[in-house]
């Protein structure tokens, strides 16, 4: 087992099971790790009432509404989708988090011009908390940055995944919305990241490799993973128009093939002031809020705050499963 696996999974095995509740405080009460230690997808009911008692006093209650923000290939545009959709949200007066989780070519960072002294990596090897590693973004965003260029970071093992995700339990900040901006593609990152979230958000654009990727996607996901439920995106497209016509076009293609339903959230239009921003390194929803592409994202940060918010655990690995354990019943668990 990689030597970040243990101290990752240490790290949650340490809060989960150690004596923090009752005060005691050290790396001698972390439990070993072993094979069999190896984390589940999947949570029984009594796991989840063992969990809510070791919650830190100051753990906010309520529930954290996490979207993942993913897409089938790269080039698409879905890192500053993410980007500007969690900082329309967060101009909104809503509390965001942004998490880089693409890994292996992390950018964020660079998008905003800003400078992180640590990163998930630190997280990984256990020398940094997830609340030691957030960055302050625009409009009161906070940024939890990932490491570019580190070939063990694009490498980790779904065990590493669940240990990030797990990890969240421990961060103290009051949020409402957590944004995800997953890798591209269908790799394990991906595809732990996207199970985590309770919205996948799905960025296409109309070129036939963006559409057969995304179809890929969500077929691994719904065949694998049993998720049904998937929102749409039509990026960099023409018009109002073309946007719909995309995802008719991708209807038609799992209509077919897959037992999905696809929710369309509309459309970004191409727009060069998207090109602008990005030389500015900034959102092009604070550099330029009145273009065409910061309405269409702000927009999208209208629509994105009146979904439902998750009301209990659904009996698997994800986000601040804690703030959701509010005596939740496991035995009849929603479609994802």
């Amino acid at each position: 087992m990689p030597v970040e696996a243990i101290r990752i999974w240490n790290k949650y095995c340490y809060h989960r099971y150690s004596n923090k509740r009752h005060g005691t405080r050290g790396r001698a009460h972390r439990r070993k790790t072993t094979q069999a230690n190896a984390p589940r997808n999947r949570m029984d009911k009594d796991e989840c009432m063992r969990m809510k008692p070791l919650l830190a006093p100051d753990t906010p209650a309520k529930p954290v509404r996490v979207i993942a923000v993913t897409s089938g290939k790269g080039g698409v545009g879905k890192t500053q989708v993410a980007m500007n959709l969690a900082i329309a949200m967060a101009m909104n007066g809503k509390k965001v988090m942004l998490l880089d989780a693409d890994l292996g070519l992390a950018n964020i960072d660079v998008m905003l011009g800003l400078q992180p002294k640590y990163n998930l990596s630190h997280v990984i090897q256990g020398e940094r908390t997830l609340d030691e590693v957030v960055l302050p973004g625009p409009a009161g965003l906070k940024i939890i940055p990932a490491a570019p260029g580190l070939k063990h970071m694009a490498g980790l093992l779904p065990m590493e995944h669940a240990g990030l995700i797990r990890a969240f339990s421990e961060v103290s900040h009051d949020l409402d919305v957590l944004v995800v901006d997953t890798a591209s593609g269908v790799s394990d990152s991906v595809v732990s990241f996207s199970l985590a979230a309770q919205e996948v958000m799905v960025v296409v654009c109309d070129e036939p490799a963006s559409i057969t990727s995304a179809c890929a996607l969500m077929r691994l996901l719904r065949n694998d993973h049993g998720v049904r439920n998937f929102h749409l995106l039509a990026n960099m497209a023409k018009d109002a128009r073309a946007g719909r016509e995309l995802f008719e076009k991708l209807g038609r293609i799992t209509d077919g093939s897959l037992d999905v339903s696809l929710d369309y959230m509309g459309l970004v239009p191409f727009d060069p002031y998207l090109r602008k921003a990005v030389q500015k390194q900034c959102a092009v929803v604070t550099a330029y809020p009145r273009s065409r592409a910061a309405l269409a994202f702000k927009n999208l940060a209208q629509l994105a705050v009146h979904w439902p918010l998750p009301q209990q655990a659904r009996g698997h690995l994800e986000f601040f499963v804690e703030r959701l354990i509010h005596c939740p019943r496991l035995d009849s668990r929603p479609a994802i």
